[in-house]
């Protein structure tokens, strides 16, 4: 086939297939799986987003001026990655899935918010390594087959490699040995329950011991 014919042919494909966008009949990957792929990743920088937003609004104590402007910058970053990730879905004629009902179970990097300073940082650290890998496959995946996705994500990778180091550096600056100021007291942790407990300061009922009074009284 000569030049000139295979150019008319581009052209003639072109026309046929307006309606594809970007994606032509010579992409190498099956688009729903590229798509969906894509979709995980979007998923993972909002849960990051929203997970350093918390973070920049509760870290308090001595030390906290820093992270805060760590966790700013980070979730103003991972908003670009999200708006980069759902623009190329777009491109490749998907949707990009930010219904809230389902984002973490797509998300690879899970919500935490830790219940200090110290938490919210080792927290940070985790997400940051566990998106890294994940990026590391899908850029792996994309390969030569979807060039545009595997620099898309090679760009993000690099940039989440840049947040890991930033974490690393604020969270070995805390000294472990430093009693953590706490976010929540003692009965507003999540996920902890004083179900079946007598309320502070009330007095038992007739017949029923308080449980440290009843193990201070049993005979050793």
């Amino acid at each position: 086939m000569n030049h000139v014919r295979k150019v008319q042919e581009i052209r003639e494909r072109a026309r046929q297939r307006i309606t594809d966008g970007a994606v032509t009949d010579d992409y190498g990957l099956d688009r729903e799986q590229a798509i969906a792929v894509l979709n995980e990743a979007l998923a993972t920088e909002i849960v990051c987003v929203l997970r350093y937003r918390f973070h920049y609004y509760m870290a308090t104590g001595i030390h906290s001026q820093s992270a805060k402007e760590e966790f700013l910058e980070h979730a103003q970053e991972e908003q670009e990655h999200a708006d980069w990730i759902a623009e190329r879905i777009k491109q490749l004629g998907g949707k990009p899935e930010m219904n809230p009902a389902g984002l973490t179970d797509r998300s690879h990097s899970e919500y935490k918010e830790g219940t200090s300073l110290l938490d919210m940082l080792k927290e940070d650290l985790i997400a940051e390594r566990i998106a890294i890998e994940s990026y590391r496959e899908m850029v792996r995946f994309f390969g030569d087959r979807d060039p545009t996705s595997r620099r898309l994500m090679e760009r993000i990778l690099a940039v989440e490699e840049e947040h890991a180091d930033d974490i690393a550096d604020l969270l070995f600056s805390q000294s472990e040995d430093e009693e953590p100021r706490k976010l929540y007291a003692k009965d507003e942790v999540p996920e902890t329950s004083r179900a079946g407990k007598p309320a502070r300061g009330s007095t038992p009922a007739p017949g029923v011991a308080d449980d440290g009074a009843a193990r201070a009284a049993k005979p050793s």
